[in-house]
């Protein structure tokens, strides 16, 4: 077994793979860009090696400075963990060509199903099912558009290279086929380096069901057990869980079996998965999409049903050990549910956030696992994946496991910049997710209501009590709220906004004897230290064990198992409903600018595209929301900041309307 093992990765996946090492007693190395200095997986390992710049490509991407990494630390190892480097063909060889071991497959095993052109072939040839389309390398898009209409309508078009959702469009109709082809190139190139593309049958309505295998280098090929991948959102997985409710014990067996096949194609070695599109009024017909060679986000949920622990198994069969168990072993116990936390805002089309983390806190108890990187003062960075943790619950039903993740998400607490963790919370309450009855368009149908924030007249009265609180325990005497003046004590006002919603609250008196109103209903209200850096906040006969960032003119809160945000608004926030629609457009999200399809001193029409800007893999347009001229601020390749001036249209004048 190996002394030094190097993670080629950041992250949460990095510190779960620390875990394992520290249990096994061989020395973990973590590598870091400057953007991840203060980062938790350089804290937990054994030492920690500076790679470059926040940049990816000039970081986390570069196989040479990796390698040196090894080579300095005289590790004889190396765990791509996932993304970054983990299913790139030229980093597997190098490591071969350094002496030092690949914790994965064989470089060429990468190359077959690296590419899904190729992938699919190799396994159409051990029987394995696939989507019918048209695959074949180098096509152009005028020949694409040619096969469209015999793949027909609607159609996925799909990148070779890569994976998770990127590049990946559903075209409904031929004359959307030429833009999704130029998107789903440019896409592919950014993100894969190889905008080679081929198209598939949508199937209206799937489920994504995959299956988990490992092999050794002595002939053994076993899979674990199948994982339900159907929850998605923009074919980014969103909440997983082990075994599948759909599958019977027969069609559990044969999917298996069709999974260990296609690992064979390649002479398959570690752990890897498979992934198959099903039918949900056929769930005994699978068709083969993809394999995943590597270790999949998803993976906490195997481990949990079977106690086999995926990264020890990884190890022992990259220092040329046989798997600790076979086929006949393998047993699954209970159910296991996982919910991936982003540092996104579904209420703005999920928007990705990031900044500084003010605080954090993670779930607890029996069944409760959690795979994270977030501590406090974390500062999480736009270069990188929005994924910031995991929660997995298991237990020994599905229903019981999935109260316990509703439980854990509502004890989980990220202040500091939005999340999607409200999200999750009402994704798995939703009827059909109760029942299982799962497939892959589900949460685009349920979106409206699933971001749909409702904040009732506590959440304002919480925000108004902590900022008050705040002032009470200010420095300066001026702002004090128990100052002396003549007459009866004055009520405090506090006019707060947050989602769209806005309340007018009023306080009088101190302590233990806080009065409260909401739009002129009074009731008794206090504030007093609570357990684990929260506060305990009353409100009637209401009482909320609440954790809050606060400033002066804000309060981030969660309470109830939700965050909000609260604004005390002063004269210039304020704005009426006659207000003109703003001619500047600015930033949603921190990123770079990619395109600016908006030419600087052109016409454009409501809803023409001006910039594209991208963060953690994402794209988006910004549009014009008036009729106007073109003033360009930014020029592709450029930084930017959420609320960043980007263009301002000046309206047309009388001349260019013709008057």
């Amino acid at each position: 077994m190996f002394s030094t093992v190097l993670i080629a990765n950041r992250g949460e996946i990095a510190c779960r793979v620390i875990r394992t090492l520290r249990e096994q007693g061989i020395r973990s190395v973590a590598v870091y860009s400057d953007a991840d200095a203060g980062a938790r997986h350089v804290a937990l390992a054994d030492t920690a090696v500076r790679l470059g710049p926040a940049p990816a490509a000039q970081s986390y991407l570069d196989i040479d400075a990796v390698i040196a990494a090894a080579r300095q630390t005289g590790a004889e190892a190396i765990h791509p963990g996932y993304g970054f480097l983990a299913e790139n063909t030229a980093f597997a060889a190098a490591c071969e060509q350094a002496g030092i071991v690949f914790i994965g497959p064989s470089a060429e095993a990468i190359r077959v199903m690296g590419d899904k052109i190729t992938a699919k072939h190799a396994v159409e040839a051990r029987g394995v099912p696939t989507v019918p389309g048209v695959a074949r390398a180098g096509m152009t898009d005028e020949e694409l558009i040619a096969a469209a209409d015999d793949v027909g309508y609607p159609l996925l078009i799909k990148p070779s290279a890569g994976g998770g959702g990127k590049g990946m469009h559903v075209v409904t109709e031929p004359e959307r086929m030429p833009a999704a082809l130029a998107a789903a190139r440019r896409e592919a190139a950014a993100g894969f380096g190889d905008d080679t593309l081929f198209l598939e049958r949508y199937l209206q309505n799937p489920r994504h069901i995959e299956v988990q295998i490992v092999a050794d280098a002595h002939g053994a090929t076993v899979h674990l057990g199948e994982r339900e991948c159907s929850l998605q959102r923009r074919h980014q997985k969103v909440i997983e869980e082990a075994p599948s409710p759909l599958l019977d014990p027969q069609t559990r067996e044969r999917i298996g079996q069709a999974a260990c096949e296609t690992a064979r194609s390649v002479a398959y070695r570690g752990a890897g998965t498979v992934e198959f599109i099903v039918a949900g009024d056929r769930p005994d017909e699978f068709f083969f999409m993809e394999m995943n060679t590597r270790l999949q986000v998803e993976h906490p949920v195997t481990e949990e049903i079977t106690g086999i622990d995926l990264v020890a198994e990884q190890l022992r069969i990259a220092a040329g050990e046989p798997l600790s168990f076979d086929q006949g072993d393998v047993r699954l116990r209970g159910h296991s549910i996982e919910a991936r936390v982003y540092a996104e805002d579904p209420s703005a089309g999920f928007l990705p956030t990031g900044g500084r983390i003010r605080r954090v806190r993670h779930p607890e108890g029996r069944g409760i696992r959690v795979d994270t990187a977030m501590v406090d003062g974390l500062d999480v960075s736009v270069d990188y994946d929005p994924m910031l943790a995991k929660v997995i619950a298991t237990a020994p039903t599905r229903d019981e496991a999935r109260r316990r993740l509703l439980a854990a998400l509502s004890d989980t607490v990220v202040l500091g910049f939005e999340t999607n963790v409200a999200f999750l919370r009402g994704l798995l309450e939703v009827p059909a997710v109760v029942r299982g009855d799962l497939d892959t368009g589900l949460i685009e149908r349920e979106l409206d209501s699933l971001i749909a924030v409702e904040i009732d007249d506590d959440v304002f009265a919480r925000a108004a009590l902590l900022l008050d609180d705040a002032l009470d325990r200010a420095d300066d005497p001026w702002r004090r709220r128990d100052g002396w003046r003549l007459g009866p004590p004055a009520p405090r006002r506090y006019d707060l906004e947050s989602g769209g919603e806005r309340r007018l609250i009023e306080l009088r008196g101190t302590g233990g004897t806080l009065t409260l109103s909401v739009d002129g209903a009074e009731q008794a209200a206090a504030v007093t230290p609570g357990a684990a850096g929260a506060v305990s906040v009353r409100v009637g006969d209401r009482t909320a064990s609440v954790i809050a960032d606060v400033g002066a003119d804000r309060v981030r809160l969660a309470s109830d198992g939700a965050v909000h945000e609260v604004r005390r608004l002063r004269a210039d926030h304020r704005r009426g409903d006659d207000d003109a629609v703003a001619p500047e457009l600015v930033s949603p999200m921190p990123g770079v600018v990619i395109l600016t399809p908006g030419a600087d001193g052109a016409t454009v029409a409501v809803g023409d595209p001006v910039v594209v800007v991208e963060a953690m893999k994402m794209e988006h347009v910004v549009r014009a929301e008036i009729a106007g001229v073109v003033s360009l601020r930014v020029r592709p390749g450029d930084s930017v900041t959420r609320g960043q001036s980007l263009a301002v249209i000046a309206p047309p004048t009388g001349e260019e309307d013709g008057a």
